[in-house]
């Protein structure tokens, strides 16, 4: 169905006369597992408020191709961490620390004059770790043991210096605010597998100041409904979700019923508006979330081994370790990509000191990181849970004020595990000193590409239109599954 008449498809389909009970079908034929992806992309395009809820029910079968991965956690290291003090060993760099870049690195594109900065040895040892021998430093000693489940992408490259825009790029594919996230997409694609939860929560770290702000987890052009839910933990795991006090559900029942009535109305005077729909659905799922949400964040009926597991018994590693663990809960529960942040406003942005600025965020997130791998494996969710850790770039093999790295987009590593992906193993290769991606190189569209393949999406065919274009994560250039990642 296209836009290019200038009809909208909610025209069309209050027009049609038929449209709920195509959407109705849609739906049902979905529950049943024989929803085809062209179908969900059009009750996603397509629903009334009334109705928006339905896009979200499960849809583990709806895909272009058999999934390895139904869920996603994407462990985002704000501020980049740096690749060559963690998971890249460069022996060359440890050889000419203390000397200027050579020539031969030709022209580096900074902010800053980096030919005289010295070259910077890595601040900790790295050792062989696993039956596999994959080199992990020192600064993650749990999260080495899990070395054989790891694929560490060597490779990446991006296409800024900023934090805002590299962000934005990690998150929505381009360096500008405003096109969906990844997990927008991946809910607008396959929805969620409990009507009551989103499709997409994102936890944010309680220190705030992400760096580019909500936007990185917004729904950019596609409807509202489809943006990250922000959730913590606690009592209150969404702000204001909670009736008034005195305030039956009986009342709160009677007082929806009257708001759904006049919605309805304002919607179909209004042409069923997208963002009005979006704002209606947004309410309706908050009132189912009210049964559910709390009950879900409560941990208080974890096991102690599951506590100490995620490391909420230390002061040090509580906050982290409760994010990962709720993490892990929302999975189980049917929410489909759950994006966690580490890092305040700064965050991993180690300018001054690697050692220090590592050491501090290492200690909070090594063991938890280490705890929800093994706690994924334990339960059989690893087999088809794609567990992503990683930054918006790296850090240059240069020195910074001395014992700091400056921002390095052109080469840097991200890590995964689980969906079948085969672990212990470094994919692709920077320079000898880590600087510029040189062997094997991923883009970040072609990272996205090969994240919505295994979740069983092509990537060509996942769009949406806007502004008389068919828009998609991967962007308008050419983008590639990296299949080397997938052997």
């Amino acid at each position: 169905m296209s836009d290019s008449d200038g009809a909208s498809r909610r025209r069309f389909l209050a027009t049609a006369g038929g449209g709920m009970g195509m959407l109705a079908c849609a739906a049902l034929h979905q529950s049943q597992g024989g929803t085809t992806m062209a179908a969900n992309a059009m009750v996603a395009n397509n629903m009334a408020a009334s109705t928006v809820a339905s896009s979200q029910r499960a849809a583990a079968e709806l895909s272009h191709f058999a999934a390895r991965a139904k869920r996603v956690i994407w462990l985002f290291m704000h501020g980049g961490p740096s690749h060559v003090d963690l998971f890249d060993p460069k022996p060359a760099l440890t050889r000419y620390s203390g000397q200027p870049l050579p020539d031969s690195f030709g022209n580096v594109m900074t902010r800053r004059n980096v030919k005289r900065n010295p070259l910077l040895a890595p601040v900790r040892r790295f050792r062989p770790r696993g039956a596999s021998g994959l080199p992990i430093s020192d600064f993650l000693p749990h999260i080495a043991q899990h070395a054989d489940d790891l694929c560490v992408i060597r490779s990446m490259h991006g296409d800024s210096v900023n934090h805002p825009q590299s962000v934005y790029q990690m998150n929505t594919g381009s360096i500008l605010m405003g096109s969906p996230s990844v997990g927008s997409w991946v809910a607008y694609g396959l929805g969620t597998e409990n009507q009551n939860m989103p499709a997409f929560v994102v936890l944010p770290d309680p220190g705030g100041g992400l760096k580019g702000g909500p936007p990185a987890w917004g729904s950019g052009y596609l409807p509202g409904s489809f943006q990250g839910v922000t959730m913590r933990p606690g009592a209150s795991p969404i702000l204001d979700l909670r009736p008034q006090p005195g305030v039956s559900s009986a009342q709160q029942q009677r007082d929806l019923s009257l708001i759904d009535r006049l919605n309805r109305r304002h919607l179909q005077a209004r042409d069923f508006d997208d963002q009005l729909a979006a704002r209606v659905s947004a309410y309706e799922l908050a009132f189912r979330m009210q049964a559910e949400a709390p009950e879900l964040v409560d941990i208080s009926k974890e096991t102690p081994a599951t506590r100490r597991l995620y490391g909420i018994d230390d002061k040090q590693t509580r906050e982290f370790g409760e994010r990962c663990l709720l993490a892990r809960r929302m999975i189980e529960n049917g929410v489909r990509f759950v994006q966690l942040y580490s890092g305040d406003t700064n965050g991993w942005d180690a300018h001054s000191d690697v050692d220090k600025n590592h050491t501090q965020y290492c200690q909070r997130t090594d063991l938890p990181v280490a705890g929800l791998l093994t706690d994924l494996k334990q339960r059989g969710l690893l087999d088809d849970t794609l567990v992503i850790w990683g930054g918006e770039f790296g850090r240059m093999p240069m020195s910074e004020q001395g014992t700091g790295r400056d921002h390095n987009p052109w080469g840097y590593s991200v890590c995964l595990a689980g969906a079948g992906l085969r672990g212990g193993r470094a994919y692709g290769a920077t320079d000898e000193i880590g600087l510029r991606a040189v062997e094997d190189k991923v883009s970040v569209n072609d990272f996205h590409a090969t994240l919505l393949h295994l979740l069983g999406i092509d990537h060509n065919e996942l769009t949406h239109f806007h502004n008389g274009l068919d828009k998609r994560l991967t962007g308008p250039d050419e983008a590639h599954i990296v299949e080397g990642l997938l052997t």
